[in-house]
């Protein structure tokens, strides 16, 4: 509500003066990486399998218009924020004969600017979510076993700590860690149930044997920095100016979309 009453007054001030608002729309451009992360032999993609259809985490990276370039260019910090971005490019200054003398100083709200990766690191048995069992002590043949997801399991990631846009903040490191890993990454996967394998475990005779699947995930580290965003009007120019500017230090956990890690054991007693 906040930023949509900073819209508003945004386009109400401007049409006040010499220089009018009006939406300049954008489409955003899909962006693909290629498979940075080598993944393990021991973790296979479900998708196909997966039983409950999870949506695809399409985030575009925003390309900001030629009005948002001039504006943020001349900004002390650099602006990434997906949302601040989108606002800028819905808005057109046009230019007015009579802006000698105009001046107008705009509060457009404190913005969280953008976000620094330090460290992008996988942990492919983030959660565990399933496992088969099957006692083969009183048998004489090998028997065999594969992977059945048993209930529905719901994997959420998240930030570490609480901190303010902590929406906007989570946006601009999934979009980072997407970025580094090339991995299907989203901050909430769900594995149906009766979701199947076929890769086959064979459980040796007078064992038990245990098929553990774990939910993976990508722990994202870095530098998130915040700002008051201002917009400057000093006659025909425009700029941004931000002010206060702060930094602090955050994580966040984020799953592997349809990605399950798999873990064997055949043992003589119990686990």
């Amino acid at each position: 509500m906040k930023r949509i009453i900073n819209v508003l007054l945004l386009s109400l001030l401007i049409s006040l003066g010499p220089a009018a608002i009006s939406a300049e729309s954008k489409h955003a451009e899909d962006y693909t990486v290629l498979q940075q992360t080598k993944v393990p032999q021991s973790v296979l993609n479900i998708a196909k399998e997966n039983t409950y259809p999870n949506p695809a985490q399409d985030l575009p990276y925003l390309q900001p218009s030629s009005l948002a370039k001039q504006l943020t260019s001349a900004a002390k910090v650099k602006i990434e924020n997906p949302e601040l971005i989108h606002m800028l490019n819905e808005s057109a200054i046009a230019k007015a004969p009579l802006a000698f003398g105009y001046r107008a100083t705009i509060y457009l709200g404190h913005w969280a600017l953008n976000y620094q990766s330090a460290e992008t690191s996988p942990n492919w048995d983030y959660q565990k979510i399933n496992t088969n069992y099957f006692d083969n002590r009183g048998n004489t043949d090998i028997y065999k076993i594969h992977y059945v997801q048993e209930t529905q399991k719901t994997v959420r990631g998240g930030l570490t700590a609480k901190i303010p846009s902590a929406e906007d903040v989570q946006k601009m490191m999934l979009l980072k860690a997407i970025e580094k890993t090339g991995l299907p990454l989203s901050f909430e996967t769900i594995i149906g149930a009766g979701t199947k394998k076929d890769q086959v475990y064979n459980i040796p005779p007078s064992r038990l044997g245990y098929l553990n699947a774990y939910a993976s995930a990508v722990n994202e580290k870095g530098k998130i920095t915040y700002g008051e965003v201002y917009l400057v009007l000093k006659g025909s120019k425009k700029q941004l100016m931000v002010k206060n500017i702060t930094s602090q230090g955050i994580g966040a956990w984020i799953p592997v979309h349809d990605h399950l890690s798999f873990s064997f054991t055949a043992a003589v007693q119990p686990k």
